[in-house]
């Protein structure tokens, strides 16, 4: 067999991380579709469990107790995570359109979205209420409503609008969570809860038994029950009922019936006259074969149901099973759901009623039983299993599109491997390059090399990186790549002039090929035109990973460019950006890193150090260089051997990004770790190695990390206030630059900087 992984045959898209998608990506995890390529786009990268969601509203759960880490699920099932929000799809061109990105293109579609807020028809609730849908969105904005009551000077007046189970359940968690706030705080009162409902009857999808028991319970706990209510209206400071007079409200939480994303029936893929996508028993779409839905978002139209998570759950496994059979070309099978299920419905303080058809019961043991079914549930999701290492390629044991790509035998190498004419042609279609006077020639005037026009009074500044993919997301890859590329221009306080690119891509189905190879570039030129800088051209290669790599040109006044060797003793240490970005990585890789480290670290990688160079430029910068491969020791070593001095660094002063120093703890540590720790026994003098929990840190290997610069004594405080104020939050002294001594070449404090 090949030693190659299996060339990408198909894209399969799942669009949102609900309940459904969350057992289709943990599935597909534990038994690969060889072939396909999965991609899970989202614009949470933690999705909330709603059975636990009341519970974390009553304080009764953690924020990860309750949600499930879909970066890490995405990383377990080897997908692909966009990060962004659908705002379009056109099913003819099978493409999805995105707020901040580029469109994608898909074979097989799956939604899982779940639902909007309903406000729509209601005058002001849209404006003055807090929408309990969609659940990840309701969470800060049930912080902020928890710091607005808890500044008033008596108890909230609070109404929820619903009373269905959801909205009884959350009323009831409100009201614990706002009077154990208030308890803790010493303020006297408890909040006054109203709960109004349209309809006669509270939880009319529940049984008699229930309702009774609900109907108790919310009179002993002395919430008001408003029903046959319908709010008409709602204005700030509260709201109108039909035939009823105006009420205040210092909050209102709505939780009526939710409706689907605008986008869906702009698209003319067959919608229900609520706007939810229309499927049949296998989950398909009705109108599109190539489309799925499930949860929420989806209308089963031979078996209506209400929207609750228990019926989303219940359709991950067939949802998976017919995307499965879908890639294979193989026959749909149809989904029926149950007509009776087990209800756990929770009243704010560890005590839940539970139900099934007409039976009904309630107590502390009831709870009990529900936390346990949640927290197992929960587990499966974040407790996944070691990763294992991608299958050697079989065309016979792939999907059928794997066997139409023309097989090659042998790979030949050379200008061989290079991408085919007609698919690098597509890609760079719809590349447009920022156009530069003094580069006449390149990718904008498809020319086989670049011109380079250096005016009089100019150097030509001029550097190369390349690395294989850090994220799977290819036009995330692209922008990164791009960044860290120019980070050695600014480092020399060079102007950006253009960039050559190398790019290797798997081998895949032309298309894929085309498509990947498209979505880097468009990130990559999006960052050169940030900085307006051209690119000129570059060169592809088949390569067994996603690669990409620049040649950067950048243009300085002769004789003012900045150079390692320019640090002098009194300068002031300063790093403009935190670090940990190869540790975070490395943990990634182990499922060991919580999501939204990852997004912080790519944040930090996306953001431009060309003002920070200004910045440090115009408060007097000796010396610089940008922190990446060698870690933050290697490059200062660099700096100080080439200026003749020495350094103490103070461990405690280092910034870090978000979660590094757990991973570091836990003993992670990227592959070059080892390689740059040497640094330290080759320039400490024999001084041991500090304990400090940061020391690990010096060593680090960054990817489009921050600038290290000297900076005048008397300037630092002016130089870091601009660089917090330009968005370096991070930037921060770390050290002092000393005369070189007989002592370490590089000396570290615990605490303090002289």
């Amino acid at each position: 067999m090949d030693s190659r992984p299996t060339p990408i045959a198909r894209d399969l898209v799942l669009v949102g991380g609900g309940h459904s998608h969350i057992t289709v990506l943990k599935r597909f995890g534990m038994k690969p579709v060889p072939g396909a390529q999965l991609t899970l786009v989202c614009r949470d990268v933690h999705t909330p469990y709603s059975g636990m969601l009341p519970g974390l509203i009553a304080g009764h759960y953690s924020f990860d107790e309750a949600h499930i880490d879909l970066r890490k699920l995405a990383m377990f099932s080897s997908a692909r995570f966009i990060h962004d929000e659908v705002v379009g799809l056109d099913p003819d061109r099978r493409e999805l359109q995105f707020s901040n990105r580029p469109p994608i293109r898909y074979d097989l579609l799956s939604l899982n979205i779940g639902s909007t807020p309903g406000t729509g028809e209601v005058p002001g609730a849209g404006e003055f209420a807090v929408p309990v849908k969609p659940i990840s969105e309701f969470l800060p904005r049930w912080s902020a409503l928890l710091g607005r009551v808890e500044s008033l000077d008596r108890p909230p007046r609070i109404a929820v609008v619903g009373a269905g189970a959801g909205g009884v359940e959350l009323a009831l968690s409100v009201q614990r969570r706002i009077s154990d706030r208030f308890a803790s705080l010493e303020r006297s009162g408890a909040p006054e809860i109203h709960l109004f409902g349209a309809s006669p009857t509270i939880m009319p999808t529940h049984s008699r038994g229930a309702r009774a028991r609900f109907r108790r319970i919310l009179a002993e706990r002395g919430v008001a029950v408003h029903l046959g209510s319908p709010v008409s209206a709602v204005v700030q400071g509260g709201l109108h009922t039909d035939g009823g007079p105006p009420a205040r409200f210092d909050e209102i939480v709505w939780v009526t019936n939710a409706s689907a994303a605008g986008w869906l029936a702009e698209s003319g893929v067959a919608v229900s006259r609520e706007g939810f996508v229309l499927v049949d028993e296998t989950l398909r779409s009705v109108s599109h074969s190539e489309v799925f839905a499930a949860g929420d978002i989806a209308a089963v139209d031979a078996h209506p149901r209400e929207k609750a998570g228990v019926f989303a759950v219940r359709q991950g496994r067939p949802l998976e099973e017919n995307l499965r059979r879908s890639l294979w070309g193989r026959p749909l099978r149809p989904f029926r759901p149950q007509r009776r299920f087990l209800s756990l419905v929770s009243t704010g303080d560890r005590y839940a009623v539970a139900s099934r058809g007409i039976w009904s019961a309630e107590g502390r043991w009831a709870w009990k039983w529900k936390d346990w079914i949640d927290r197992r549930f929960m587990a499966k999701y974040q407790d996944l299993p070691a990763m294992s290492r991608p299958k050697e390629f079989s065309p016979e044991a792939a999907i059928p599109g794997v066997r139409d790509i023309p097989e090659r035998d042998i790979r030949c190498r050379g200008c061989a491997s290079k991408v085919d004419a007609v698919t690098l042609a597509g890609a760079l279609g719809s590349i447009r390059p920022f156009w530069r006077d003094d580069v006449p020639a390149g990718l904008a005037t498809r020319d086989d090399a670049a011109i380079l026009n250096v005016p009089d009074g100019k150097e030509l500044v001029q550097s190369v990186d390349f690395f294989p993919a850090i994220v799977d997301d290819p036009y995330l890859f692209g922008q990164i790549a791009a960044n860290h590329a120019l980070g050695d221009i600014f480092a020399m306080g060079a102007v950006p002039q253009s960039a050559l690119a190398v790019a290797g891509i798997p081998f895949a189905a032309a298309d894929k090929s085309e498509d990947l190879l498209r979505q880097m570039l468009l990130g990559a030129n999006e960052t050169f035109r940030g900085v307006r800088a051209s690119l000129a051209g570059g060169h592809t290669s088949e390569c067994p990973e996603l690669a990409l790599g620049f040649v950067v040109n950048g243009l300085a006044d002769h004789g003012t460019g900045l150079s390692k060797g320019g640090l002098r003793q009194g300068d002031a240490l300063v790093l403009t950006k935190g670090l940990g970005t190869g540790v975070l990585f490395a943990a990634e890789m182990r499922l060991a890193v919580k999501g939204r480290w990852i997004n912080a670290a790519i944040d930090s990688m996306l953001q431009s150090s060309q003002k920070a160079a200004e910045i440090l430029r115009a408060h007097g910068a000796s010396g610089c260089t940008d922190i990446t491969g060698f870690g933050l020791a290697g490059h200062l070593v660099e700096m100080l051997e080439a200026s003749s001095t020495e350094a103490e660094v103070d461990l405690e002063a280092l910034p870090r990004l978000a979660g590094a120093s757990h991973c570091l703890e836990a003993g992670v540590r990227s592959s070059l770790y080892p390689d740059n720790r040497k640094v330290w026994d080759r320039v400490a003098n024999g001084a041991s190695a500090p304990g400090h929990t940061a020391f690990p840190l010096l060593f680090d290997p960054q990817t489009a990390g921050g600038l290290l610069a000297g900076i005048p004594h008397g300037r630092v405080a002016d130089c870091l206030s601009a660089l917090h104020a330009a968005g370096y939050v991070r930037a921060a002294r770390i050290g002092t630059v000393r005369r070189r001594r007989s002592g370490s070449l590089l000396s570290i404090r615990n605490g303090g900087i002289t």
